[in-house]
């Protein structure tokens, strides 16, 4: 009798791990750094609580949020700012908290759900080599534009997706007033941004605010002192059919969203982007040290 009831219990129990198994989580992400570390660390984690995961990763913005909408990626991270201004067209200055209450409020429609948001707050950057900048006097982007319209050519290096968004680089000019000239925008792919500033290639860089490159190449942020840049909060977005399926999605995607900010992004960004380790083992050693998995 005693083994018929253990036998039940382990029977339920496999049910129970059987059917976790059984569910699949298409997790998405971006293509660059950040956002390949995020889908790694994600799908790690949920394999962990018992779930299956499609990782679909190095997608466009646009491309990525469509897919999402479409029910084709059911999870990835993604930035309030990005959200708010990007998908909702919203161009209202707004402070974090009001962003992300914006942008849970209005994606709700759309089966949408946003998580806790982190601490990081990812947002768009112009960066400048510190030496560089100390002898031109350039310690803002104002600085910046009055350089520019004093007759200095300086040359910006920018993926193609800031240069054509509508938080992009021609807002940004009509709002600093100035504008750096067809001729010296230089085009390229986020990760190579780095490396054109590093090597002076070009004068001005486009950046992410967590990433490790920029005290570790010895770029300074110009101040964006029109508060042109929206708070860029990195959250976990969900569609509300996977959610109600699976709520206790909720607590473990939380969980990892706690355990993030600006100093602990940058650090991760830096292992992959300069210390060269692999995002795979990166995303493992932190999950493990923070008792996530």
């Amino acid at each position: 009798m005693r083994f018929l009831k253990t036998a039940a219990v382990a029977a339920a129990f496999l049910g129970v791990v059987s059917a976790a198994s059984a569910t699949t989580v298409v997790v998405g992400g971006k293509n660059y750094t950040e956002q390949q570390l995020m889908s790694e660390m994600t799908a790690q984690l949920l394999k962990a609580k018992g779930f299956n995961v499609d990782k679909r990763t190095g997608l466009g913005t646009a491309p990525l949020r469509q897919a999402q909408e479409n029910g084709q990626i059911d999870v990835y991270w993604e930035y309030t700012g990005t959200s708010l201004i990007t998908f909702n067209k919203v161009t209202d200055k707004l402070d974090a908290a009001a962003t992300y209450a914006k942008v849970k409020e209005l994606d709700t429609p759309k089966g949408l759900v946003w998580l806790n948001p982190s601490k990081a707050n990812n947002t768009y950057s112009f960066a400048m080599r510190a030496a560089d900048a100390r002898a031109k006097g350039i310690t803002s982007i104002s600085d910046l534009a009055a350089k520019i319209n004093g007759g200095e050519k300086l040359s910006f290096g920018s993926n193609a997706e800031f240069y054509a968004r509508p938080d992009g680089l021609k807002p940004l000019e009509e709002s600093y007033g100035f504008t750096f000239g067809r001729d010296n925008v230089k085009r390229m792919d986020t990760g190579i941004v780095y490396q054109a500033l590093k090597d002076g290639q070009v004068d001005v860089g486009l950046v992410f605010a967590t990433d490790g490159r920029i005290p570790a190449f010895d770029f300074v942020v110009l101040k964006d002192d029109k508060g042109y840049f929206p708070t860029y909060a990195m959250t976990p977005v969900i569609r509300k059919a996977v959610l109600d399926a699976n709520p206790q999605l909720a607590e473990i995607l939380n969980g990892l969203s706690a355990k993030l900010d600006d100093q602990t992004m940058a650090k991760l960004n830096a292992s992959i982007d300069v210390d060269k380790k692999t995002v795979e083992e990166v995303a493992a050693g932190f999950l493990k040290q923070q008792g996530l998995i």
